[in-house]
């Protein structure tokens, strides 16, 4: 469930069910497809979310892949760990745990246009004999810090006890470490100083049987600042590794977790970081809506941040947008690499591109005049005139294939040629794998056609040429960091993108699949039934006149179903990975890439008169999906990031 579909289609019809069962239903979808045969697989395609080296980290000397992590609240039962797990995160956030269950019949709140959400109680879970099975048997590999917490109500010593129990019974392997979350703002502070040196001796005792677990104390983002100064100064403090701030605020209804927070949340982190020792980790849990709002907090002090609303509101994508905006924060102020030599990969691509659009303008022009070529009727043993004789209508079908072949061999050549030169050039990950993929796909389909005992010279000359070229271009190139401004807030030019996006993964997977069925029906039934009705006559008739033309035509077909599939999945990927603000050479990439393609294989069919309604309907589908992804895109692609 990335952005494209989360924000266009799934989240409109998720937030007008209950929100319980709105999450339930959610969280059980994701779990499903993580547990089908490739289904991990298949949500890193979709989000391509897996964070780089450059993002590795520690807390309290625990290895993260990233300084993002997923807040307790979101899946509370840890139903989609496994799915959650690839959505970019580093770590996660089990609990709040208690002894015994807590449960309410209250309804969640979910006020989307204000963004927040209201939990009736924030202590709400499954007790500690089921935490604990969860806990001791993770879905996923990523470090789980479980957040503990009395039973509401409870007495000082009842505190105490219940944290002592709760430390004894979750110490395990698979537990990086805990927050003990006791401090409240019902308890004078006075009482609070007593209860926090209780828990400290408390734990200085138990620290030896906890395997070197750090300890992080919870503090509530509603929690008095001079009570919180009072609390550094007056005790002792080094039994704890961190503090993590709380993601919410108390109100009539229970506890609101939304972006309204986030002036207590910064200010909550400069008193931290201004009072206890660099070394201390401070995470922040709360008012992390937007890319922005977590560079707020880092920047203000803080060394990880958690999502949790803001995932809700954002959708799956978010946890990677905000490892690309730290990423950037990273890099922006560090030299450029050294641009790469035209010759040392990028440039080998560039020449294949220009050598695709320069074969497919070739491949238009004869298409439209002669038809035919010399060896085509070597092969067949008949003049274009004889052609003729055969069926008023046979050159004009054949050139419609041969048409919209070369359209698409000069929109494959325009994307290659763009993907080179602003994507492998700059070491972008997403644009090697699109040309990759592409490519691998896109030269064996130049031989479909051999089954039918035909060798098309020019395209195996082609093949020979061009094929070296797309070795020397997928040499050894590592992956570089995108190094350009990136989106940071939830405009309406991003929202508009979401649906933008959704157009043109809508249209690579059309086009992908219409790929593949055009060159099977190639290497098969060679026609559809509209083909032959245009034509007026019957297959049997066509190999009757000339044996060999079936396969001359099947060759044809092989031939455009295979370079389209080549063409769609590099759109795919690009649509998929590749669309950042303020990329306008991506809109004109996309403009210019699929112009030729459409323009050849509309123009052509209505140029002999082959308009039959079904069998243009996908194309008409394609061409509105095209258009209308274009101008969604436009605000967002042709617009510099960060406004």
């Amino acid at each position: 469930m990335p952005d494209w579909s989360y924000q266009t289609l799934f989240r409109p019809l998720l937030f007008r069910l209950p929100s319980r069962a709105a999450r339930g239903l959610t969280l059980n979808a994701m779990r499903r497809i993580s547990r089908l045969p490739g289904g991990t697989l298949l949500i890193k395609t979709l989000g391509h979310m897996e964070p780089p080296p450059l993002l590795q980290g520690r807390i309290a000397g625990i290895p993260v892949p990233t300084p993002v992590g997923l807040s307790g609240i979101v899946d509370p039962q840890g139903t989609a760990h496994r799915a959650i797990s690839q959505f970019g995160f580093g770590f996660i956030e089990i609990g709040p745990v208690t002894l015994h269950p807590i449960a309410s019949p209250e309804p969640i709140l979910n006020d989307w246009r204000q963004e927040r959400i209201v939990y009736p109680c924030e202590y709400e879970n499954e007790g500690l004999p089921r935490m604990k099975r969860m806990i001791k048997n993770p879905s996923h590999p990523l470090p789980q810090f479980v957040r503990i917490a009395p039973m509401p109500g409870s007495s000082s010593e009842q505190v105490t006890a219940e944290l002592k129990s709760l430390l004894h019974s979750l110490t395990s392997e698979t537990v990086a470490g805990f927050y003990l979350d006791f401090l409240s703002c019902e308890r004078d502070q006075e009482a609070n100083l007593n209860l926090l040196e209780q828990v400290i001796a408390m734990t200085r005792q138990r620290h030896p049987y906890l395997n070197g677990k750090p300890l992080f104390l919870h503090v509530p983002l509603d929690y008095p600042e001079s009570w919180l100064e009072q609390a550094i100064a007056r005790t002792d403090s080094t039994i704890w590794s961190g503090y993590v701030i709380g993601n919410s605020l108390r109100e009539s209804r229970g506890v609101e977790v939304s972006r309204r927070g986030k002036e207590l949340i910064l200010s909550k982190i400069k008193l931290l970081r201004a009072a206890i020792s660099k070394d201390s980790v401070i995470k922040a849990s709360a008012a992390v809506h937007e890319p922005q709002d977590a560079l707020d907090m880092l920047q203000a002090g803080a060394d990880n941040v958690l999502l949790n609303s803001g995932l809700v509101f954002s959708g799956p994508g978010f946890p990677k947008r905000v490892n690309e905006a730290i990423i950037y924060d990273k890099i922006r102020s560090s030299p450029l690499p050294e641009q790469p030599s035209f010759w040392k990969h990028w440039g080998w691509m560039c020449l294949l591109g220009i050598g695709m659009i320069v074969g497919g303008m070739i491949a238009w022009l004869i298409a439209a005049s002669s038809v035919v070529l010399p060896y085509d009727e070597d092969f067949l043993e008949m003049t274009r005139e004889e052609l003729q004789q055969i069926n008023q209508h046979l050159l004009h079908f054949m050139s419609h294939d041969r048409i919209t072949l070369a359209g698409t061999m000069i929109s494959i050549g325009i994307l290659y040629y763009q993907l080179a030169k602003n994507g492998l050039r700059f070491g972008l990950h997403w644009a090697r794998t699109a040309l990759m993929t592409s490519g691998v796909v896109g030269f064996p389909s130049f031989f479909l056609y051999l089954g039918y005992g035909f060798f098309d010279p020019f395209h195996a000359a082609a093949a020979a040429v061009l094929f070296p070229m797309f070795l020397l271009a997928m040499r050894r190139n590592p992956d570089q960091p995108f190094r350009k401004p990136v989106n940071l807030r939830n405009s309406r030019q991003w929202r508009l993108a979401m649906w933008g996006q959704l157009c043109f993964v809508a249209l690579g997977i059309a086009l992908s699949v219409g790929g593949v069925v055009i060159a099977s029906v190639g290497v098969t039934h060679v026609f559809v039934p509209q083909d032959l009705a245009f034509m007026g006559v019957s297959r049997e008739q066509l190999e009757l006149a000339n044996p060999r033309l079936i396969p001359l035509i099947a060759h044809d077909r092989a031939g455009f179903g295979g370079a389209l599939f080549s063409d769609a999945v590099m759109l795919l990927i690009l649509a998929l990975w590749g669309l950042q603000q303020g990329e306008r050479w991506l809109w004109w990439t996309l403009l210019a890439g699929g112009a030729p393609a459409f323009i050849a294989g509309l123009s052509v069919h209505y140029h002999i008169d082959y308009t039959d309604f079904l069998h243009l309907l996908p194309a008409y589908v394609a061409v509105a999906l095209y258009v209308a992804g274009l101008i969604l895109l436009y605000p967002y692609l042709m617009r510099k990031a960060n406004i």
